[in-house]
């Protein structure tokens, strides 16, 4: 389950994705209910615009509902769970185009975080779900990325605890990014869910900075 990532620079989303970068800013560093860049097709075009990571975002949970994750969609039951069915039946497919992505490794013992990427360093996109939401202020694109069953993949069966089931997000070769975007059925969608040759990958640990220490109010 991919719940933090590094989001692909302005720069890039023109130079690796051909696309103008939205106006709005985003931070290299995702989590959830953070705004970052997504490609959608619109019209026929394909355009980039921001959204929030978790295809429901934290406010429109209602009140007195336990919190809930929507950063991840498993493939296989993407069409019967109520929080991303609509958004797949509709075919509101999306790129998420990303620098790296962040996952644990219990091979030590303790979870240690790892950076995974492209082997040559360039960016990606992964496959995800887009949904609009009507706000007062206007509308807003929140998204989710599609996962599938990593137990048999080299490297990706290396991450979550030892007893949870191996998921991977999916990435996109760039050859299929616009046969993706342009899917016009659930079946022609399942068919771009696979995972992504691990000898094209690289991971690497990769510690989360420490957190900035609180000032000790002054006596």
């Amino acid at each position: 389950m991919c719940t933090n990532y590094a989001a692909a620079r302005r720069d890039q989303l023109f130079k690796h994705f051909g696309v103008e970068p939205p106006e709005s800013p985003w931070r290299d560093d995702v989590w959830k209910d953070y705004p970052a860049p997504i490609i959608r097709r619109v019209e026929g075009v394909e355009r980039a615009d921001v959204a929030t990571f978790g295809i429901v975002p934290r406010k429109h949970i209602p009140k007195g509902v336990k919190p809930f994750d929507t950063m991840n969609a498993r493939s296989e039951t993407v069409g019967e769970k109520r929080n991303f069915s609509g958004a797949w039946k509709k075919q509101q497919l999306c790129l998420i185009p990303a620098d790296a992505f962040y996952e644990f490794n219990y091979e030590t013992g303790k979870a240690e975080r790892w950076r995974i990427g492209m082997a040559d360093g360039s960016p990606f996109a992964i496959a995800g779900l887009w949904r609009e939401w009507n706000e007062p202020e206007g509308p807003e694109l929140s998204f989710t990325m599609l996962t599938v069953n990593s137990a048999e993949h080299p490297l990706m069966s290396r991450f979550h605890k030892p007893d949870d089931e191996k998921r991977s997000v999916v990435i996109l070769p760039a050859a299929e990014y616009e046969s993706w975007l342009a899917s016009t059925s659930m079946d022609e969608a399942r068919s771009f869910l696979n995972l992504f040759p691990a000898n094209k990958m690289h991971a690497e640990a990769c510690p989360a900075p420490p957190r900035a220490a609180k000032e000790t109010p002054a006596s």
